[in-house]
């Protein structure tokens, strides 16, 4: 039974490593990959800005960056060390636009 369970968990642990390296190898290669999976921008936009106080302008630069990007980070705020060119992306007067 011990071996089963040890057998078990460590199929688990390979599954979810492989699908973190997937993720991190389709942020890296979005940007500017023609063949690439596009991402749902839609949905993942609808959650990153479902806590915002100006919703509408929210999920309009959201879209526009993941449209260029291919990419939205996770959360409602943040973490855009996972998506190098989502928060690269600025303004006119040199202010992030990606939300």
């Amino acid at each position: 039974m011990a071996v089963f369970r040890t057998t078990l968990l460590m199929l688990l642990i390979l599954v979810c490593l492989t699908t973190y390296e997937l993720h991190v190898h389709a942020a890296e290669g979005a940007e500017g990959s023609e063949g690439a999976v596009k991402i749902d921008c839609g949905g993942r936009c609808k959650g990153r800005c479902s806590k915002s106080s100006r919703p509408n302008l929210c999920l309009r630069a959201c879209n526009s960056c993941c449209s260029r990007c291919n990419c939205v980070p996770p959360g409602t705020y943040g973490n855009h060390h996972l998506c190098p060119c989502y928060a690269s992306i600025t303004t006119r007067g040199g202010r992030l636009k990606c939300p």
